[in-house]
């Protein structure tokens, strides 16, 4: 089997350059923070780093970071997708048994800014006393909100750049509907009519963004589901499905932002004073409305206040 390969935006970048030359001294070191927007670009990375550290060349066989014995993962479990200190105590556990095949141990922990208090503790037991011949991957979009004693035990690698872009079949023709909505908008609406139209256009953008990210979050997850660890228990398999909702979801709303300024852009160009104030509060309100989903906040009902705040803000006075 192949070695696992770094994600291809990231190939030849600063970061992975430290990264295969530290792999390539043995001198990576025990504790590295992962952090930057995309969930599935970080979990690649750690994945092509534990390969790396775990399959030596020239072995007899080769196994996938998900398959190898001496690899574990931390998740979170259940709807409240916390990491708990009981589950944090058993991989300190695992750790500290010597490798099944090989001479190393490499643990990943998803989303470690979700541990508990309780678990985050445990876990910065670990951080300051390590087991030998361990490395230990934290993987986070929110970096600050681990504790600072767990952030300052660890090596910080951060990747901005998204591997898995989103190419849902339905969304340019959303996309284009979207702007279509704020042209008229712009362009004035004027009469009872219009504006029940613009209304009914609206929940339509409502209706069929949920349809997006349900029909994208059931294709992501049928796709990951056979690279995951089969002794996954259900409260486990609840918080991954999550938590590939809650990316989805965010990058719907990245492309929203785009197309609110596709649209704005040439209209700026002729030096639209209107378009540049709505532009400026309308991009802060779907920031607020994108914040709202960080806290679990229904995302059909955030897009929602974001096009009823867009009515208001794009009409032409």
């Amino acid at each position: 089997m192949p070695q696992v390969s770094w994600p291809e935006p990231l190939a030849g970048t600063p970061a992975i350059a430290v990264f295969e030359k530290a792999l390539q001294r043995d001198r990576l070191a025990h504790s590295l923070l992962l952090h930057g927007d995309d969930l599935d670009t970080l979990a690649l990375v750690a994945c092509a780093v534990a390969d790396r550290l775990l399959n030596v060349p020239g072995a007899a066989r080769h196994y996938p970071p998900e398959q190898h014995p001496d690899c574990f993962m931390l998740r979170p479990a259940g709807k409240m997708r916390q990491i708990a200190a009981e589950a944090t105590r058993d991989l300190i556990g695992r750790l500290q048994i010597s490798p099944t095949i090989g001479r190393r141990k490499v643990a990943i922990i998803h989303e470690a800014d979700r541990m508990n208090v309780a678990a985050a503790n445990v876990f910065l037991k670990t951080l300051e006393e390590p087991p030998g011949l361990t490395t230990l991957l934290l993987i986070t979009t929110r970096p600050y909100s681990l504790l600072p004693t767990i952030r300052s035990r660890c090596l910080h690698f951060r990747f901005a750049i998204s591997a898995a872009p989103l190419n849902h079949p339905e969304l340019p023709a959303w996309k284009a509907d979207y702007e279509s909505w704020l042209a008229k908008l712009a362009d004035g609406v004027s009469g009872p009519a219009a504006v029940s139209d613009q209304i009914f256009a609206l929940y339509g953008l409502v209706v069929r963004f949920k349809a997006m990210l349900d029909s994208a979050t059931e294709g992501q997850w049928n796709a990951q589901k056979p690279s995951l660890p089969p002794d996954l228990d259900e409260s486990e398999q609840i918080a991954i499905e999550t938590g590939i909702a809650n990316g989805i979801r965010l990058k719907l709303f990245s492309e929203i932002e785009r197309s609110t300024l596709a649209f704005a852009r040439p209209r700026l160009a002729v030096g639209d004073g209107v378009v540049r104030r709505a532009l400026t509060s309308a991009i802060a309100e779907l920031e607020r409305s994108a914040s709202l989903l960080r806290l679990n906040f229904n995302e059909s009902a955030a897009l929602e206040s974001f096009l009823l705040a867009s009515l208001r803000l794009w009409s032409k006075r």
